[in-house]
């Protein structure tokens, strides 16, 4: 049975899971009806191949970190989980574009615009960083916009800062998640 499907049959009576919205490297998101309290929202489906390879339980440590994040300019986690091993969780669906879709279609943004996405993402940025958590995967697609206002997102590999074993990173065992650094520190 394919994802999605065993995701239907397991949350039918909570979640009506519409169609796939978003595809990457690590998960696939889709739109979905919260039947409980009647809005859209997303749900992000970790690859299931990849859940295997790194382990569900570190996934749901660092989702469950994430969850404390509340500040207006992170996008906020609503629910999580995991299904026969496939880990999921569950978002506030944004209707606005990426960074990277008002790129590509304006081009170079207005002064102005710039400097307050970037007061705005440096602010989420700060008080997750205040509260422990690295992003590490901060890029123009993981910065979306809600009524013309900056949503930092996709902290599917944050990295909490602040204890030795939560300091083991994702990326052992030669596995690179996210994008690769242009350079060495």
């Amino acid at each position: 049975m394919e994802v999605v499907d065993r995701l239907k049959a397991v949350l039918a009576d909570r979640y009506t899971i519409e169609r796939q919205v978003g595809a990457g490297g690590m998960a696939d998101v889709f739109l979905t009806h919260d039947r409980r309290h009647d809005r859209k929202v997303a749900i992000k489906v970790m690859h299931r191949d990849l859940s295997e390879f790194v382990g569900v339980e570190r996934f749901l440590r660092e989702i469950e970190t994430t969850a404390k994040l509340q500040h207006p300019h992170i996008l906020p986690l609503f629910d999580s989980g995991s299904v026969d091993g496939t880990v999921y969780y569950v978002m506030p669906f944004v209707e606005g574009e990426s960074l990277r879709g008002r790129l590509k279609r304006e081009g170079q943004l207005p002064l102005a615009d710039a400097l307050r996405i970037t007061s705005e993402i440096a602010s989420a940025l700060g008080y997750a960083h205040r509260h422990g958590v690295v992003h590490r995967d901060l890029k123009p697609d993981n910065v979306m916009f809600q009524d013309g206002q900056a949503l930092l997102m996709d902290f599917g590999i944050a990295l909490p800062n602040r204890d030795e074993e939560s300091r083991a990173r994702l990326t052992g065992s030669g596995m690179t998640l996210g994008h690769a650094a242009l350079h060495e520190p």
